[in-house]
């Protein structure tokens, strides 16, 4: 096999913290290669190193002569002071530069431009690669191109960065986190992308589903040792159990032979110290061995014994909520059961943090009612996060909600005892919130909802910034969790361990209840689509033209020049309407706007409908000639 990339006793300190120590590893040309460390290994600095973002205390990284490398940063900086289209095409890419020509071309309008550009295109078969690029933005909802990057939030600039990187189809691509901010179908996107393409991959994730999909190869670092596992995320859970009881056993074995040893040392002359001394070196070679601790300690989440539930729960009856003419949620009745375990699912912006917080009455709804029982205990972990003042102490938070802590076994925990507890350890316990990365602000403001008891527990995306094992941990404390449960998740593998039913929102205000887990529901969705596919080629099929009777052939329409003119300002004129709409729809959704404001931007909204109704119905029949045009 042909090595890729070469990385030689690489090691990275930060003062005292040593993050790696001489650790070496390959990656060998189309392997899907994940990293996998536990929570501040130095993950991310590993791939920043890799990517020439750092540099490394000593060792080497070699790639293979010849190859391009793409480097997705889990937080990438790009330039505010450009577009879109800017950034998107300031690659130093042959074919990115002949795209952008023809694609200023077709703005101006300049039919000698035009015609150029369009030779240029044909000459270098770069008609693929704008496909593919259109692809590419078009599942990442990335539509408007002459938006200024500055005025986007975090979550669209990861976005951007993704589809810079996946547009240059470099032969080495490292991905830090590339899940982040992507909802459901285009997590799914992506994975099926890079599960298809060729390129090299190493990357960082914690999306389990996304590893067990794309990933063949998992390198593991685990105490500045390298475990190599030829397989996907399932197949690495197996074998890494098989590696630490194998271990463990060892051990026990050698703790069993240093004790025959040491009673022999005890015993042995010392006048034959000499002759015995290939034995005494054993002995302490197999006693450095036996006193070794497999660290597989993890975070235990075991609070108190939740309030009393009675009867009733939570009855919602009939609620509507609309921002101006667009519905979130459209008369959506249901009354929780003491042990319902429930996650909620669906687009950006379509209302799921709506519903939570009308359920928690911070938002009054347009009708209908959602009453809580008079013996729930509500806990709200929200998506916004921890919002403490930053320079405030991390054992002052806890302290602030109670002294003591009482866990679900009727121990009793300090603040101190119960943070240690959740593996912030004392030197951390009087640092500022400033001071904390973001997984960890996650699990400090994951105590706070959880140490106060809560019988009714609503999450709003819990999994974001969570390591794995406190993942792993957190769905066990879920699944054996007694009240009842909210969440909301795009982590599918979480949803799946957590959730019995769903509240799925399919748009326009509808919210189906499925009875069944996340992969039961896709299952089931794909059967209706293909159903609805079944119908609609029924339909084309006994509504297709009659054939000439002369020649027994239907009447062809070329694709002309003319034609194509239209298609291409008709591709264009639909994203930016897309664009105008999404940027209405997450106004709408914010809640921020007065009266006069909504209903301005609800009756653009209605005219962007309809227009992309009329403007997409006229490129699917340009496409239909051009796809005959070709054939």
């Amino acid at each position: 096999m042909i090595t890729y990339l070469q990385v030689e006793n690489l090691s990275k300190s930060f003062g005292d913290n040593v993050l790696f120590e001489n650790i070496t590893f390959s990656v060998m040309k189309d392997q899907k290669t994940a990293l996998i460390a536990k929570n501040g290994a130095g993950k991310s600095t590993l791939l920043n190193i890799i990517g020439r973002k750092e540099s490394a205390d000593s060792g080497n990284v070699v790639f293979r002569n010849g190859i391009s490398v793409g480097y997705l940063t889990q937080d990438p900086v790009l330039d505010d002071n450009l577009t879109v289209r800017e950034q998107i095409f300031s690659v130093s890419n042959r074919l990115a530069q002949i795209v952008s020509e023809y694609e200023a071309a077709m703005a101006s309008g300049n039919e000698e431009q035009i015609a150029r550009t369009q030779a240029m295109m044909d000459s270098s078969n770069a008609w693929d690669y704008e496909s593919d690029m259109k692809q590419i933005l078009g599942k990442l909802r990335i539509h408007d191109l002459d938006q200024k990057i500055g005025t986007l939030s975090g979550g669209q600039k990861k976005r951007i960065a993704l589809a810079d990187v996946l547009i240059e189809h470099p032969d080495f691509l490292i991905l830090d986190e590339p899940t982040n901010h992507l909802d459901t179908d285009m997590t799914e996107w992506l994975e099926k992308y890079l599960h298809d393409t060729r390129t090299t991959l190493l990357m960082v994730t914690h999306d389990r589903y996304f590893l067990d999909n794309v990933c063949d190869f998992i390198i593991e670092i685990d105490d500045n040792v390298i475990y190599n596992y030829t397989g996907n995320y399932s197949y690495y859970l197996r074998k890494r159990d098989e590696r630490l009881q194998n271990m463990s056993a060892a051990i026990d074995k050698a703790n069993n032979l240093l004790r025959k040893e040491q009673d022999w040392i005890s015993r042995m002359p010392k006048a034959r110290g000499g002759k015995a001394k290939y034995r005494i070196d054993n002995f302490y070679k197999l006693k450095e061995f036996a006193s070794k601790r497999i660290e597989n300690k993890k975070v235990e989440i075991a609070t108190g014994a939740a309030h009393r539930l009675g009867n009733k729960v939570l009855e919602i009856k009939n609620l509507c909520k609309s921002f101006g003419d667009r519905k979130l949620i459209d008369g959506f009745t249901y009354s929780f059961q003491k042990t319902d375990k429930i996650g909620i699912c669906g687009h950006n912006g379509c209302g799921k943090s709506t519903l939570l917080n009308i359920i928690m009455g911070r938002l009054a709804p347009d009708s209908g009612t959602a009453e809580f029982g008079e013996t729930v205990f509500p806990g709200y972990y929200e998506q916004g996060g921890i919002s403490y003042k930053e320079d405030q102490r991390v054992i002052d938070i806890i302290k602030d909600i109670a002294e003591v802590v009482i866990l679900g076994d009727g121990r009793k925990l300090s603040a101190s005892q119960f943070l240690e507890y959740f593996l912030f350890p004392p030197k951390m316990h009087y640092a500022p919130l400033a001071k904390l990365s973001g997984g960890e602000r996650r699990r400090l403001y994951l105590m706070t909802v959880l140490m106060r008891n809560p019988n009714f527990l609503i999450l709003d995306e819990p999994t974001n910034d969570l390591d794995i094992i406190t993942l792993n941990v957190l769905e066990d404390y879920l699944n054996a969790y007694a009240g009842c449960l909210i969440v909301v998740s795009h982590d599918r593998y979480f949803l799946d361990k957590v959730a019995e039913s769903l509240f799925v929102f399919e748009g326009d205000g509808k919210i189906r209840n499925f009875p069944g887990n996340y992969t039961v529901y896709l299952t089931t969705k794909e059967d209706e689509k293909q159903a609805e596919r079944e119908a609609a080629s029924l339909r084309k099929a006994e509504a297709a033209p009659k054939t000439d009777n002369r020649n027994g052939e239907k009447r062809k329409k070329n694709f002309t020049y003319k034609l194509n003119l239209e298609y291409q300002a008709l591709e264009k004129e639909i994203a930016e309407l897309e664009a105008e709409k999404a940027d209405i729809e997450e106004k709408l959704s914010g809640g921020t706007q007065d009266m006069d404001e909504i209903t301005k931007l609800s009756t653009r909204i209605n005219e962007i409908l309809s227009a992309l109704d009329e403007k997409e119905m006229r490129w699917l029949e340009l496409e239909e000639i051009k796809e005959s045009d070709n054939n």
